[in-house]
């Protein structure tokens, strides 16, 4: 039987990237991107921005949500993110809502992220538009707590107190999504402390996964062991009889992580180049759609060639464009080339858009400018993709 023929994809069309641009906006990207194609008006402009915040200087906030916030965020609230949820469904685009905020390490703000993460739950509920909602565990927990619990440590009566709180939150959340059959991604996060949070989410899967996947993981393949990890999970559910739910991403804290592991004498976690992560996530792929019966997957990456790729395999595992156990996200603001298009030939494709107060959600603009300037050739590739769209538009 001949294979169905795909929608032809590709991530140069800038007239179907930059559709949902004016000139203008497109005029406002390109000068952005031209500043983060510099690494040291990156570093100089991020120290100054922060300054400007401490010392509450005239005018800083409204610079900064009329720039680089606008272009990275959807908004201070909730509310405020509707018009881009909006306009990103109006070309087939899902919004994932990322609660930006860092939290503070008292009870009170961790209680305060579970009741912002159902609101975006409540919100997803009603609207067509999101089909994802994601945390941070560490927006739940103290960071000290589960690193403690993967080093295998006894807790003091407190800290098990304290943790059953973080799991009521998770499972608040968790038992929510899976009440309004809105999927939930649990964020992964530094190595020292990430099997805890593995250990969580597999708990949850067990028993909100039964008849699909409404928990998701979240695997980071800059580390050499998490194709190992995914394998193994698949094994468990598939013998436990529930839905592993798994995004695949590249990964967030390399520079982290070598350090750590060079302060406590242990191997480095992350692959030694980027051609070994790129590897290893391309056959995490391959082994997803080969076990889709069991594992749905989002692709959360900004490569094209990875991207290229998972279109590839679902047509040789003869997988619509539109099968709900596949997805591909990225950054709001970021690779719009990847994402309009994907979504244009009917890719199940989504948004992740960061929210909350400008002066809370700098630590994430910061690294988002980091990465792009560090990213070889990431910013360039933007710049060249709106000049690009610029010159077409101009009809040279």
């Amino acid at each position: 039987m001949p294979l169905t023929q795909a929608p032809p994809v590709s991530f140069d069309d800038t007239a179907v990237a930059f559709a949902s641009k004016s000139d203008a906006e497109l005029r406002k990207m390109y000068a952005l991107f031209a500043s983060m194609n510099n690494n040291t008006l990156v570093k100089t402009g991020g120290g100054l921005m922060k300054t400007a915040l401490k010392w509450n200087l005239p005018g800083t906030k409204f610079l900064i949500k009329h720039s680089i916030f606008r272009q990275f965020c959807g908004g201070e609230t909730i509310k405020e993110c509707v018009p881009v949820i909006a306009e990103l469904g109006r070309y087939g685009i899902g919004t994932i809502l990322d609660y930006s905020v860092e939290g503070e390490g008292s009870d009170k703000s961790f209680d305060q992220t579970r009741d912002e993460i159902l609101a975006t739950l409540d919100l997803a509920h009603r609207s067509t538009h999101i089909p994802f909602s994601v945390f941070k565990v560490t927006g739940l927990a103290d960071s000290s707590l589960l690193e403690k619990i993967q080093a295998g440590k006894s807790l003091t009566p407190a800290e098990q107190a304290s943790y059953d709180r973080a799991y009521t939150r998770m499972d608040a959340i968790c038992h929510r999504a899976h009440q309004y059959g809105v999927r939930v991604f649990v964020d992964a996060e530094e190595s020292w402390f990430q099997q805890t949070i593995d250990n969580m989410a597999y708990e949850m899967m067990r028993k909100y996964n039964r008849e699909s996947a409404i928990v998701w993981n979240t695997y980071q393949l800059y580390r050499h062991d998490r194709l190992d990890a995914i394998k193994e999970a698949h094994d468990v559910a598939k013998r436990e009889g529930y839905f592993l739910g798994g995004k695949l991403v590249r990964g967030a804290y390399m520079e982290k992580e070598a350090r750590v592991a060079t302060q406590r004498g242990y191997k480095n976690p992350i692959n030694p180049t980027k051609q070994e992560t790129d590897a290893l996530y391309n056959e995490s792929l391959r082994y997803c759609v080969e076990h889709v019966d069991r594992i749905s997957i989002c692709a959360g990456t900004h490569n094209e060639a990875s991207s290229k790729l998972l279109t590839e395999l679902m047509q040789e595992h003869e997988l619509q464009p539109g099968d709900q156990r596949i997805w591909f996200a990225q950054l709001y603001g970021m690779s719009d080339n990847l994402s309009y298009n994907l979504a244009h030939a009917g890719y199940n494709t989504a948004k992740y858009v960061p929210y909350g107060p400008v002066d809370a959600v700098m630590p994430y603009l910061l690294r988002r400018a980091d990465e792009n300037t560090a990213i070889a050739g990431q910013s360039s590739r933007e710049f060249l993709l709106i000049q690009k769209e610029i010159r077409r538009r101009q009809g040279r």
